[in-house]
């Protein structure tokens, strides 16, 4: 991947930045970018990657942001868009503003990020890959405005690849599942701490029905993505890579066969 350029949104921790720390490794440029400047600078320490501080869902800052790109290095190849927000709540329970903002972050940004980095990708006939998540497979409880937001970000990636494919370029969506972040780690903690479960106890219990019993490395799910961006994947476009452990295979009409299940206290 010698001198191709990729940029990564949401770089800061977790899984965008372990797909700038794998890309750089397997010698893409790479720009990463988030909100958190001293966040960017660590990742940047030990990758090699360019940070640049940068509001997404901004659409001025966007375009400054590409334009960045493309100065300092003349191209744009790969675009993974990985920022993103968890809201929780059903539709009665989010609020509008934190439903605007949801969408806003999780799939507004990206097509502000896709309309300013497009004509560069077809000049370098390149591609995007758009982290989801399995919550826009399968409808998860009290995630209404994050399940919407996402599952609305599989679509624009596959309309990326259905109107550009022809030119070049490539759109390809990675939707995980349960992944150790930091993000998913507060998670953990909301969701431990009533029940008297810490961090590992969280995360055993929230993934037990999960074939593989574990949730994911950051590294496995960018594993999935640089794939995506690199030349080994050159005829996959409009594809929808789950990376979940087999998470979304389990058929709920036979989970009492193994387990005991009983519903839990809702606040």
């Amino acid at each position: 991947m010698s001198g191709r350029v990729m940029l990564v949104t949401g770089a800061g921790t977790g899984i965008g930045a372990a797909v700038a720390e794998r890309a750089a490794a397997q010698g893409w440029h790479v720009v990463i970018c988030g909100r958190r400047g001293a966040l960017l600078d660590r990742v940047a320490a030990r990758t090699g990657a360019r940070p640049v501080v940068a509001d997404v869902t901004d659409q001025d800052a966007v375009a400054a942001l590409v334009a960045t790109v493309v100065a300092e290095f003349g191209r744009l190849d790969c675009v993974v868009a990985n920022a993103g927000t968890m809201t929780a709540g059903t539709v009665l329970d989010v609020k509008p503003a934190a439903w605007e903002l949801t969408l806003l972050t999780n799939l507004t940004s990206v097509y502000l990020l896709v309309r300013a980095a497009l004509p560069h990708l077809i000049a370098a006939r390149g591609s995007l890959v758009a982290v989801s998540s399995i919550a826009a497979l399968r409808a998860s409880s009290s995630a209404a405005a994050y399940a919407v937001s996402k599952a609305g970000l599989v679509m624009l990636a596959q309309t990326v690849a259905r109107d550009f494919g022809a030119a070049g370029v490539r759109a390809n969506v990675v939707c995980p599942g349960w992944v150790r972040t930091e993000m998913a780690d507060e998670e953990m903690a909301e969701f431990g701490a009533p029940l008297g479960l810490d961090t590992e106890a969280a995360y055993s219990e929230v993934t037990r029905l999960v074939p593989q019993a574990r949730p994911a490395e950051p590294g496995e799910v960018a594993a999935a993505v640089t794939w995506l961006a690199g030349p080994e994947a050159s005829y996959v476009n409009g594809a929808c890579l789950v990376v979940d452990g087999g998470t979304v295979l389990v058929d709920p009409g036979t989970v009492a066969l193994e387990f005991a299940v009983t519903p839990r206290p809702q606040p």
